[in-house]
């Protein structure tokens, strides 16, 4: 049975907290009354911080990465090598990379993983932009950094047949340093940091398997 409030703003607050993953109505209430104690002013600067995050955030039309401008600083950084490209699920994938230092190219965030059973099919994420980013040239080589996960393999092999095309652009993926079944995002940075260093030819590890 739900709990009752005597105030409906606290109502509120508890139901609009507990829209957050893994956060439960108990949580919520707590999460609620802690921010009721606060003085005002910092309670003012988490409701700003929020709003301004959703309003003033956006995607990189480049890489999809987010970002406070147009083109995100990762892609308009004249140092980092731009005939690279880390091919990622999402923006925590790419936090995770960079936190390993080893990877100084760009990034293309795809937003999601190829999943039949989910109803995500190619054109549901961000591949055919990722062909076009080949496509204009410039680009030798395309790290498909997906998680070891029957979703992530199969998107993999998806964008590795888009690519088929542009022989001279070499097709990479991790070293198996990342479990089987593992996201990118709970790879711990060492191990993350080898698997980048360590990358195979995508071929060669199809024809493996095959």
């Amino acid at each position: 049975m739900d709990q009752e409030f005597a105030s409906s703003l606290l109502e509120n607050a508890v139901s609009e907290f507990a829209k957050l993953p893994g956060i439960g109505r108990k949580t919520a209430l707590r999460l609620a009354l802690y921010v009721l104690k606060q003085d005002k002013e910092s309670a003012h600067r988490f409701g700003e911080a929020i709003i301004k995050l959703r309003d003033e955030i956006q995607y990189c039309r480049v890489c999809h990465n987010i970002s406070e401008t147009e083109v995100c600083p990762i892609c308009s950084n004249p140092t980092r090598d731009h005939g690279t490209i880390c091919v990622v699920e999402n923006v925590k994938d790419v936090m995770s990379i960079e936190n390993t230092h080893q990877h100084h190219g760009l990034y293309h965030v795809l937003g999601g993983l190829i999943s039949p059973m989910d109803g995500v099919g190619p054109q549901d994420i961000e591949i055919d932009s990722l062909v076009d980013r080949v496509k204009a040239g410039g680009v030798r080589e395309v790290i498909l950094a997906l998680s070891a996960t029957m979703e992530g393999d199969t998107t993999n092999f998806y964008i590795f047949r888009k690519l088929a095309p542009y022989p001279d652009v070499k097709i990479t993926m991790l070293a198996r340093g990342v479990s089987v079944g593992n996201e990118i995002e709970y790879t711990d940075e060492l191990t993350l940091g080898r698997s980048i260093q360590n990358r195979t030819l995508f071929s060669d590890t199809f024809h493996k398997e095959g």
